[in-house]
């Protein structure tokens, strides 16, 4: 067992965009894709080693406590499926205003429909 490499399913600050440059970045320079509950927008960055992740809740969407729910949400469907991801890829997720009643299982959903429309799922 010692010798098995084992993915372990943290979301560190590394893991993280969060200075305002970097969301530029991806608006800029990346692609979006438009789903249901969510907007997934994607800059590979070759020289990156691990994927990153973005998460933009804007007043649209709902009071604080509904804002920080879904935050937690996307939060928690990047970090299960982290290693899913191509390495290196900048991801910006935008949540929508239809995500203040969307369940866990529908952002989960609708996330990885995204991803997978975005060609960076490494497996399945």
């Amino acid at each position: 067992m010692p010798d098995e490499k084992r993915e372990r399913y943290r979301f560190p600050r590394a893991s993280r965009l969060s200075s305002t440059a970097e969301f530029k970045l991806v608006k800029q320079a990346g692609k979006s894709w438009t789903g249901r509950h969510l907007v997934l927008g994607v800059l590979a960055q070759p020289e990156a080693t691990r994927a990153r992740v973005g998460i933009v809740t804007t007043r649209k969407v709902g009071m604080a406590v509904i804002r920080n729910r879904i935050r937690r949400r996307i939060r928690e469907v990047f970090r299960l499926h982290q290693f899913d991801l191509i390495p290196g890829v900048w991801l910006v997720t935008i949540a929508r205003p239809s995500a203040a009643t969307a369940s866990f299982q529908d952002l989960e959903r609708d996330w990885l429909r995204l991803a997978e429309r975005a060609s960076i799922l490494a497996r399945s």
